[in-house]
């Protein structure tokens, strides 16, 4: 008798190896190779242009209608899908455990279920009364939502194609979640690449067939990533990231993938005793309520798709005994960018960092990617540094370069905007935004140190 094959599959990236080694050679994790069963090879005929089904080509410029959407009932969650659950669609969620991903959910199927959409929620990690429960708590309990406690793929799809005989199949299909899903015909224990992958596979042609808009859970690993394989992202037509910080009551809902819509779009949640509540103006939610001003404090406009979202940018510096190793610590935004931003203060405008520990913080618990952070980060420190406040009703915006010069950023004027909306009536942007964008008192600066001038009175 042959001796079987021994089969180890990272559970980060899919690779296979022959043996067990404690680093995957595909990428680089450690302890990650899991031994699974080895996989069947099938021998393909030589000539692959015969015994094929002739496929009907069609042209670019043919008529299409666009696809048909049903709206959740929560206008934040339609924000990040791209204005609704798409029919036959797979969307895949991920966040942090306890989050708010299984809430956020429960709340949505109640939603759609009241509209009278038919709606089955089947939860494989906690048992049909603790859904129950809580349903309960939120105050859904009268939704009619068809729930169920499985981890079976083939149990799943018998009843859910038992419903699609005696009637239609479900608009609605939330599978929370994919890493607990089981598949008989893998030999592998659940939540590993090839029960994630086989299980996924066998709910998404489900979906597709019978024009179920179906919803997947995932785990997340350490670093924040969806768990499992790789490949499971490019199986579903929408990914979506549930971020936040459980210590804080805000959630961030943003779509990292969407082939029915944009990828620009965020939905914003707050965490509340009755679940999961709508933010219709974030910047409320980032915004420090403060009478007087504040040495070290800025506001920036970000832009989140088409959405601008006003954050509070604080900084500190302590000066320390010469001799003694500064420290820089940041929290909500990138610490090679503060590195460069501190080395342009020092070398174009003439302020010294080196005997002060800085400490940068993004208010709220936000997460700032957007270059045009610059000068709001640069003014924050300028006046930590000289202990001077800026005035509480100014914005600040605009991307530093090396050179010190400052760049103009996309979307001014919705920035703008938004900012003359809340109130606040000065701000500090690159020099060629017209004065009349927004409608606010502008001052522009074609360099860093022409900021740093005017605030120290340096002529």
């Amino acid at each position: 008798m042959a001796k079987a094959k021994k089969n180890f599959v990272c559970q980060q990236c899919g690779g296979s190896s022959p043996r067990w080694q404690g680093q995957c050679d595909d990428c680089g994790g450690w302890n990650t190779l899991v031994e699974e069963a080895a996989p069947t090879v099938f021998a393909a005929r030589h000539d692959l242009q015969k015994g094929g089904r002739a496929l009907v080509l069609t042209t670019l410029d043919s008529e299409v209608a666009l696809p048909e959407r049903a709206a959740t009932g929560i206008a934040e969650f339609d924000r990040a899908l791209g204005g609704g659950l798409v029919s036959g669609s797979v969307t895949l969620i991920g966040g942090d455990p306890g989050i708010g991903k299984s809430t956020l959910l429960l709340q949505t199927a109640a939603e759609m279920a009241r509209r009278g959409l038919s709606v089955a929620y089947i939860s494989g990690e906690e048992a049909a009364d603790q859904v129950r429960l809580r349903a309960r708590r939120l105050g859904l309990g009268d939704a009619p939502v068809q729930l169920a406690s499985a981890t079976s793929v083939r149990d799943i799809l018998a009843t859910m194609g038992q419903a699609g005989r005696d009637g239609a199949a479900p608009d609605l299909l939330v599978i929370d979640s994919i890493q607990t899903m089981h598949s008989d015909l893998i030999d592998s224990a659940p939540g590993t690449v090839s029960q994630v992958r086989a299980s996924a596979q066998e709910l998404i042609r489900f979906a597709k067939e019978n024009g179920t808009a179906l919803v997947l859970v995932g785990h997340v690993t350490k670093d924040g990533s969806i768990a499992g394989p790789r490949v499971l992202e490019h199986m579903v037509d929408t990914v979506l990231a549930f971020e936040g910080e459980r210590s804080h009551q805000y959630r961030i809902l943003r779509a990292l993938k969407n082939r029915f819509g944009g990828t620009d779009e965020i939905g914003v949640f707050a965490m509340a005793e009755q679940g999961l509540e709508q933010v219709p103006n974030p910047s409320a939610l980032f915004l420090t309520d403060r009478a007087e001003s504040v040495t070290g404090a800025t506001v920036f406009p970000a832009l989140e798709g088409t959405r601008p979202v006003l954050v509070e940018i604080q900084a500190l510096t302590v000066r320390l005994q010469s001799g003694a190793t500064p420290r820089r610590a940041v929290v909500g935004w990138d610490s090679g960018r503060l590195a460069m931003l501190l080395a342009v203060l020092e070398a174009r405008c003439g302020l010294s960092f080196a005997n002060c520990e800085v400490y940068l913080n993004v208010a709220g618990g936000y997460r700032i990617a957007d270059p045009a952070a610059d000068l709001a980060v640069a003014a924050a420190l300028v006046s930590a540094l000289a202990e001077r406040p800026v005035p509480s009703g100014a914005i600040f915006f605009g991307e530093v370069a090396l050179s010190g010069e400052i760049r103009p950023v996309s979307h001014a004027q919705l920035r703008l905007r938004e900012a003359k909306k809340l109130g606040f009536e000065l701000a500090g942007v690159p020099a060629n935004i017209s004065a009349d964008e927004g409608g606010m008192q502008l001052q522009g600066y074609r360099a860093l140190s022409h900021y740093v001038d005017r605030v120290l009175g340096r002529g």
